[in-house]
């Protein structure tokens, strides 16, 4: 099931606001061989049909993983946020990031929160992923840069466009798994977006 109310998907790479904890992811996938970006942030076009809300998503070969990121949805009654994954090819990442981005679906929750309910206690708000069952990722959004900052850097955010945030350093490094589960954590108003999916990986035959 894809999200059809969104027309037009934007991944915002390279978005951490602490130099020391971009550095560091940047290593994490200098590893894997993928280039430094040339711009930080920088925003990725793909495909909204990527967008779903499936509990099981198909790739192609082992060199998969997910990454938790909040994700702001511009709606026509006004912008909404919730968590998803920008689940990525990491051997295609090697080639082209934007290459990657397009390779993979891009899980999140059926539910969302009004951004202005949350924009008084932004800063309180805190992503988590398991990969199996382990913790992967943890902290909190103002890890990244602000949806405003994001929104004024990429000249707006029309009606019709999701935006994918920016995500945590991995707990371990980088890996994939069967299993991906995040969430986004609201302790103010102690309530909780959170959705999880199988990765079923098809064999490669060529």
């Amino acid at each position: 099931m894809t999200d059809t109310s969104m027309t037009e998907l934007v991944i915002a790479g390279w978005t951490g606001r602490d130099e020391q904890a971009l550095r560091k992811h940047i290593r994490e996938l200098e590893e894997l061989g993928v280039k430094p970006p040339p711009t930080t942030p920088i925003f990725y076009r793909v495909s909204a049909h990527l967008l779903t809300f499936s509990d099981q998503i198909q790739v192609c070969g082992p060199d998969t993983s997910g990454e938790v990121e909040f994700v702001l949805l511009s709606k026509p009654d006004g912008l909404r946020v919730t968590v998803g994954s920008d689940h990525t090819d990491r051997k295609a990442e090697t080639i082209g990031v934007a290459l990657s981005k397009q390779l993979c679906a891009k899980p999140l929750s059926q539910n969302a929160w009004r951004y202005d309910e949350v924009k008084p206690h932004w800063e309180r708000l805190i992503l988590r992923s398991w990969t199996d069952g382990k913790l992967y990722q943890e902290g909190p959004v103002t890890a990244m840069r602000s949806p405003e900052d994001l929104m004024e850097r990429h000249g707006g955010l029309e009606v019709g466009y999701a935006m994918f945030c920016g995500t945590l350093a991995a707990i371990g490094g980088i890996r994939g798994g069967e299993r991906f589960r995040m969430e986004l954590d609201d302790p103010v108003l102690k309530r909780k977006l959170s959705h999880e999916y199988r990765v079923k990986v098809l064999p490669v035959e060529g």
